[in-house]
């Protein structure tokens, strides 16, 4: 692992900050690494405010949208929601059609089936609309490239609303309305919205038409922070003001449907990392393992026992992914080994049989073992379809687009993407992104990176520190937990490993003279030599809080340690 200390910003702006804020200087060099040098901005970033988001009206097209929308609520037209099958895409669903349903009826949705459709806007969909005599489709995180679809569904009078985050390609679908703010043309000034957040402020939009206010909003955002936190965007700016506010409504007063998903979970208060991995999961598993349509049930459920039977039925689907997610990651690393493709620079591995719904996570976890840009293929009708997972600072969707001659349709973001090809065309594109990414990657970036905020003292490491630390969350991507190096420590002769496969280290350390902390270091058992030896080493850790018998104490959370 390579370890990579941030620089330290210039003591005169620390000093100024820190005083300004009445911090210690440790603070303020967070702070400053993070963008945030002035008191009034210090004041934004611990106190989020909702008055703090920008007017939905500055999003390209965004009247238009509401226009037309307004225009189908005046003439009884009936308006068909329609999303992805992922976190985003559901939760976009349930929020759109949810909100529109508490004052105009004749709306519903439609969540295409992950292996009869596929991705996106399809055919069937827009059949469906026809068929039913919807005449608007609002499409929500997906669409941005559908140029085909929305002039088919043109052909067949209904108009098309998108609402989307993902790169456009040089041409957007002719739609009544295109919500994207990485639209070149769009100057709204928030890029990194995810999906359900671009449908938010469109129900902003609608809102502040019928004058009511974000306080009237505010029940929608559980979904919201569920979306940002599972797209992993950055949480940083609007993505953080909304995270904020969405985790409170998930903590104090979810909707029906996360409450019953929270009841088969023993945890008081989540954070945006339970989020991902406890709430997104399981909604998620409904469109991998059978339909997207039963998350959007239970996320826009009403009756509490209606609820809970719909939870209990996607708990299921999420034990079914787990097993298939981890038995197709063992064969493809099989296959790996098999192959022969150690020492490659990409993963390129193929099963006809491999669940279409689990190899977006298989690419994740084959990252973890092989650190390269990854994709996973399977059978998906006629063609193949793959998950493309990255490393970090390689963008995998430019690296797609450089071997776009052999792949029929692509979308998606620099570490993560989707595509399909034809059987025929796989050795080729196999060997041809091989061959692209060996040209431009930086070869270190094919060993994993620790970046380093502050190299601190234990004896920095206070209950004080810790309590303004806990005040840095939500944390994600563009606002990562701090993370901090020690030197000079060693383990006081506790230190073993732990777990059943005895896989851990649990370390009881101190610096000089400090006081003692204990360490857990997950995944890390195979350090106990460089820990357990009695000579002094450096240790990479966040810091976090232990309770146990009702006694909470501070420990640290072991990211590596080095001799």
């Amino acid at each position: 692992m390579r370890w990579i200390l941030k620089p330290k910003p210039a003591p005169q702006k620390i000093e100024q900050l820190s005083n300004a804020l009445g911090v210690e200087p440790i603070i303020a060099s967070l702070l400053l690494q993070r963008g945030i040098e002035t008191f009034e901005e210090a004041k934004e970033f611990f106190r989020p405010s909702l008055d703090n988001l920008h007017s939905p009206f500055l999003m390209q097209d965004m009247d238009k949208a509401v226009a037309r929308i307004e225009t189908a609520i005046a003439s009884e037209e009936n308006i068909l929601i329609y999303g992805d099958y992922d976190v985003d895409g559901t939760t976009s669903v349930a929020l759109l059609s949810s909100y529109l349903k508490s004052y105009y009826p004749n709306v519903a949705t439609y969540i295409p089936d992950r292996y009869d459709e596929g991705y996106g806007i399809s055919y069937k969909g827009i059949d469906f609309a026809a068929d039913n005599d919807f005449s608007l489709i609002i499409a929500l995180d997906c669409g941005i490239k559908a140029i085909d679809k929305v002039s088919y569904a043109s052909e067949k009078g209904i108009d098309f609303i998108i609402c989307d985050h993902h790169r456009p390609g040089p041409e957007l679908p002719k739609a009544v309305a295109v919500l994207d703010p990485k639209r070149e043309d769009c100057n709204y000034p928030y890029k990194e919205l995810c999906g359900c957040g671009v449908g938010f402020k469109l129900v902003q939009a609608l809102s502040e038409k019928r004058g009511l206010g974000m306080n009237d909003l505010l029940l929608y955002l559980d979904l919201v922070a569920t979306a940002i936190g599972a797209d992993i965007v950055p949480i940083t700016g609007e993505n953080r003001i909304l995270a904020h506010y969405g985790l409170k409504v998930i903590n104090s007063n979810p909707r029906i449907g996360i409450k019953a998903i929270l009841k088969q979970v023993k945890k008081e208060t989540l954070t945006i990392t339970d989020v991902v991995f406890i709430i997104a999961p399981r909604i998620n598993a409904a469109g991998r393992m059978k339909h997207g349509n039963h998350a959007v049930s239970l996320l826009t459920e009403t009756d509490a026992d209606e609820a809970i039977a719909w939870a209990a039925e996607i708990e299921q689907y999420n034990s079914d992914r787990k097993e298939a997610d981890q038995q197709i990651t063992e064969e493809a690393l099989q296959k790996i080994i098999e192959n022969g493709e150690e020492q490659r620079m990409t993963t390129v591995v193929y099963d006809a049989n491999w669940h279409k719904g689990v190899i977006g996570i298989v690419a994740s976890r084959l990252t973890e073992t092989y650190y390269r840009p990854t994709l996973v293929f399977t059978k998906s009708g006629e063609k193949l379809a793959a998950s493309a997972r990255s490393v970090k600072d390689f963008d995998v969707y430019n690296a797609l687009e450089a071997c776009a001659e052999h792949i029929e349709q692509f979308g998606g973001h620099k570490y993560a993407a989707g595509l399909t090809l034809f059987e025929k065309d796989f050795e080729k594109f196999k060997a041809e992104f091989e061959k692209v990414v060996s040209e431009t990657i930086d070869p270190k970036l094919l060993t994993p990176e620790l970046r380093i905020d502050a190299e601190i003292n234990f004896s920095d490491i206070t209950p004080k520190l810790y309590r303004i630390l806990k005040q840095f969350a939500p944390f994600g991507p563009g606002n990562l937990a701090p993370v901090f190096l020690s030197q000079n420590v060693k383990d006081t002769g506790w230190g073993k490993c732990v777990g059943e496969d005895k896989s851990h280290l649990r370390l009881t350390m101190q610096q000089g003279n400090s006081g003692q902390f204990v360490g857990i270091g997950f995944g890390l058992g195979n350090k106990q030599d460089i820990a357990c030896n009695k000579a002094p080493f450096k240790v990479v850790y966040a810091i976090e809080e232990n309770e146990w018998q009702g006694n909470v104490s501070l420990q640290l959370k072991i990211k590596d340690l080095k001799e």
